[in-house]
């Protein structure tokens, strides 16, 4: 799987793609601030990663990253560039040049001391020596800026790119960063890619027990950010890598459509609702499962307390009448409240909520409308208590 540096020059490229001079024109117009970069950093910067694999896919712009042959503040500095954030550990700057962001990251080595730690890394002398350590073939490429026509593929990631494989660069990969398993999840759904033989048998032996939840779980949300995020965790079932919860790639699919579409977009935010769909244990949606509330004021209060999450696997669940408690049910407000008790000789303390509450109630199931109705069946309800 690895061999020598190989350049791309005159070959057609994988389909969308196009020649030599066709990649240097696709650089220039998909990410012109490059030209700056390039300007400045000379034959010491090299656009790399997923970056490279979606201009090679003729995908457009996508996450910006450049790898520095030193180190990435010096030229941030050079470019005049602001730095939105900054991460020394792992010598990487986000700047934002010309109205874009880019991660400009020093090109480097990784060896992991035992499987599913954190890497130790070094600074690499070659851009060959980074792309080494990189997960997959398709995002081991890398476009010198100085020559933008020329694609550096060590690995073979343009082949694999136009067979619709994901193959990982060594036979450790797996053991060395188990969540590349879960990655592959994300690239095999959002392209539509196959697993290369040897990589599903080593892929199908990660032991994700070896990395801290909070890794597994980030690199979940990723998946279930993407939108063939449903399709990935089944893929990630079918692995035998991650259980789902009954039927969860389905509903994690209900559960996307639903946040896609105009009535419950924005009630709850898409990667933690996706996540739960598939992954989560049954939880309190399946409370609302069962309820078939008779009133609207039966129907507030069982949805009441729920959280978004909950509400949306709810109705992806099939709960039809949280559609109106949605759109009508929860907005409903009485005219009144306890000043207006109080004033009509109600004491402080629990009756006014109590007052209200059934005053509600009565307005939710139509019984009442308009202050002097509400006002009349709060006082009925305190003065029966």
């Amino acid at each position: 799987m690895v061999g020598k540096a190989r350049d791309v020059e005159s070959n057609p490229m994988s389909p969308g793609t196009a020649r030599q001079d066709d990649l240097a024109q696709a650089l220039r117009e998909t990410y012109p601030e490059l030209e700056r970069v390039a300007a400045v950093g000379g034959d010491r910067v090299f656009l790399v990663g997923g970056a490279v694999r979606d201009l090679l896919l003729g995908q457009g712009r996508s996450d910006l990253d450049v790898a520095v042959i030193g180190d990435p503040e010096v030229l941030a500095a050079a470019l005049g560039a602001d730095t939105v954030a900054a991460h020394e550990r792992f010598s990487t700057a986000k700047v934002r040049l010309d109205g874009h962001e880019l991660d400009l990251a020093a090109a480097r080595t990784e060896a992991y001391e035992s499987p599913g730690a954190l890497p130790t890394v070094a600074p690499a002398a070659t851009i060959e020596a980074d792309l080494a350590r990189r997960d997959f073939t398709i995002n081991a490429m890398a476009v010198p800026l100085a020559e933008p026509g020329r694609l550096l593929d060590p690995h073979g990631g343009r082949a694999d790119l136009g067979a619709g494989l994901l193959r990982v660069l060594h036979p450790g990969s797996f053991a060395d960063d188990p969540t590349r398993a879960l990655r592959a999840a994300r690239y095999a759904s959002r392209f539509g890619f196959a697993l290369e033989p040897g990589t599903e048998d080593l892929l199908r032996a990660a032991d994700l027990a070896t990395v801290s939840e909070e890794r597994r779980r980030a690199e979940l949300l990723r998946l279930a950010s993407e939108p063939t995020g449903p399709a990935g965790f089944a893929l990630l079932e079918a692995w035998g890598l991650v259980e789902l919860r009954p039927g969860g790639a389905e509903l994690a699919a209900a559960v996307a459509a639903l946040l896609k579409g105009e009535r419950w977009r924005g009630e709850a935010e898409r990667p933690g609702a996706v996540l739960a769909a598939a992954c989560g244990p049954p939880g309190r949606e399946m409370e609302l499962a069962q309820e078939s509330p008779d009133r609207p004021s039966r129907a507030v209060a069982l949805a009441r307390g729920h959280s978004g999450v909950e509400l949306v696997l709810a109705r992806a669940l099939g709960v039809a009448w949280l559609d109106r408690y949605l759109e009508e049910w929860r907005a409903v407000a009485l005219e009144i409240d306890g000043d207006d008790l109080i004033a009509a000789g109600v004491p402080r303390g629990p009756a006014l909520g109590r007052g209200l509450a059934a005053a509600l109630d009565a307005k939710l199931d139509g019984e009442v409308a308009g202050r002097k109705q509400e006002l009349a069946c709060a006082l009925a309800a305190v003065g029966g208590s």
